[in-house]
Formats: structure tokens, C-alpha cells, sequence
């Protein structure tokens, strides 16, 4: 399951964005961050899927969920427009963000190609 993330949880976990100018991503392993809300459908829609990788991934990725209604200062630092936006965080480099409820295979393949570094090799 992912976990849920209040402004100071993000502070701690991933991004210290009051003390650093900076991108530094402080985790461990690599992580995933959901951008979402409770009346959003395409949230809905993304939500068992996330979970369900972060099953299949535990161990190799974090997956962190935001509620953009509560934490609406941390939505507003990544410059969060639409939801749900996933933020893709690698162990080393600049984070990148995808907007939309993508499917399951193309969540699996940034996860395999950006966070761990999975040669792709195509049938």
C-alpha cells in the first residue's frame, strides 16, 4: 500500500523544498508520489493500480500518496495543475511528473526505464 503524506512527512521522506533550493531527494530507494483527490474519478480509477504496484515493487520503490484538498501548499510548490500527477523520483537526478490516470504497463515501464534502471528490451 502506499502511504499517505502530510506537508511534514514529504519534508522528512522525500524533499526538504524549505531548506533546499535544490532539488535532493532524501529516501532511500527510488519513489512514486501521487498527486491526487477524494472526488477525483480518474483518481479513483489510478488508485488500485498504485496500490497494486506498490505491492509488486516493495523494496525497490516507495509509493507515496498527497491529497492535493489537505496539502494544498505542497500541491502548489510542484506546481500541481490537474489530477492525478504522479511525480517519478529516482535515487540519484531530477525527479519527473506525468499528469493523467495512465494504465498499469506504461506506470510499470517509467518505473522499470527512470527509477530502476531496467534495460527495456523489446520483443
Amino acid at each position: 500500500m502506499s502511504e499517505a503524506l502530510t506537508k511534514d512527512a514529504f519534508v522528512k521522506k522525500v524533499f526538504d523544498y524549505e531548506k533546499n533550493k535544490e532539488w535532493k531527494y532524501d529516501g532511500e530507494l527510488p519513489a512514486v508520489v501521487d498527486f491526487w483527490a477524494p472526488w477525483c474519478g480518474p483518481c479513483r480509477f489510478l488508485s488500485p493500480v498504485i496500490d497494486e504496484l506498490s505491492e509488486e515493487l516493495k523494496g525497490q520503490v516507495h509509493f507515496y500518496k498527497v491529497n492535493t484538498d489537505e496539502e494544498q501548499e505542497l500541491a502548489g510548490v510542484f506546481g500541481i495543475q490537474s489530477i492525478p500527477s504522479l511525480l517519478f523520483i529516482p535515487k540519484e537526478g531530477k525527479p519527473m511528473m506525468a499528469a493523467g490516470a495512465l494504465p498499469k504497463k506504461e506506470l510499470q515501464k517509467i518505473i522499470d526505464e527512470n527509477l530502476l534502471k531496467k534495460k527495456i528490451i523489446l520483443a
